[in-house]
């Protein structure tokens, strides 16, 4: 099966292309500045050229606090790129797998959000993500959303690496504490997405739609920073001795956040048999990556 990868620099994008390698599937890696997704000229031919039998968008904005003073260019690729890409799968009927975010939701609900849970993002970013997910709702019938959460992986720029980068360098980190989320490694999310992928390689009955995947567990940043830096000390000198929660209030940023946006995974495993790691097994297993491929 060949599977066309939109986004392939991304730590997502890595995360699929080496997967998917391993495990038999021909992916076609795509990203800036060879393809850029808005442009429908472009996209046509890349599809025409590499005729996939399945695209996953693993393209995206994401800069959140950048978002709102570059609206404009949030847009761009999060609604009228994945515009582009559906109604080009419908062309050419291929399924196409999009990833969405938490960030659609409030935050004001303070139990895990289900799919058909009402989306009422509060930035930018959140606001330029839903207008995706509806973009390929009308233009592709044979669509299915993944959203996900606090991604994080081997590859790029991310959370994790942040806080190893400031263990290593600070006595004292200031971290959130009054955000709730579910972190999310991007090479669970990718093994996810490939499981999905085999079940329509193999003419599986395919339930399309809306699904939730990320980590099993709920946790604040300052959690997830507690846990990041207490893996991390068997592998590297930490400098860090004292991790203090902070308010949001505390920790103004450019772009308002969900204070509460854990996503309810129990659709996608009955559909697919997916079921996601608890968050700290799989962020552990991150770190040991982390640190194992950069020596």
């Amino acid at each position: 099966m060949k599977i066309l990868v939109t986004g392939s620099e991304g730590q997502l994008g890595w995360e699929l292309l080496r997967q998917g390698d391993e495990l038999g599937f021909e992916i076609v890696p795509a990203d800036l500045p060879e393809v850029d997704i808005t442009r429908s000229d472009q996209v046509s031919q890349l599809l025409q050229h590499c005729k996939p039998s399945l695209l996953i968008n693993a393209a995206a904005y994401t800069n959140v606090d950048k978002a709102e003073t570059d609206k404009k260019a949030a847009f761009a690729v999060n609604r009228d790129g994945s515009a582009v890409l559906a109604r080009q799968c419908r062309i050419d009927k291929i399924p196409l797998i999009h990833v969405s975010t938490d960030f659609v939701f409030d935050g004001l609900k303070k139990r895990p959000y289900l799919e058909n849970d009402p989306i009422a993002p509060i930035g930018v970013y959140g606001q330029s993500k839903a207008a995706g997910e509806e973009v390929v709702r009308a233009q592709l019938k044979n669509h299915i959303i993944v959203r996900t959460a606090w991604l994080y992986g081997v590859h790029g720029h991310n959370f994790v690496k942040t806080m190893l980068r400031l263990a290593q360098e600070r006595e004292t980190i200031r971290v959130v504490d009054d955000q709730y989320g579910c972190p999310t490694s991007a090479f669970d999310l990718a093994e996810a997405l490939l499981t999905i992928a085999g079940r329509i390689r193999d003419n599986a009955e395919i339930t399309f739609g809306t699904f939730h995947f990320c980590g099993k567990g709920i946790a604040t940043w300052f959690d997830f920073t507690k846990e990041i830096v207490k893996s991390a000390e068997s592998y590297s000198p930490i400098k860090t001795t004292h991790i203090t929660p902070v308010t949001t209030d505390e920790f103004p940023t450019d772009a308002a956040r969900p204070s509460y946006s854990a996503l309810d995974c129990g659709l996608i495993e009955k559909r697919f048999g997916i079921i996601p790691k608890p968050w700290q097994e799989s962020l552990k297993i991150a770190i040991d990556r982390i640190f194992s491929e950069h020596q």
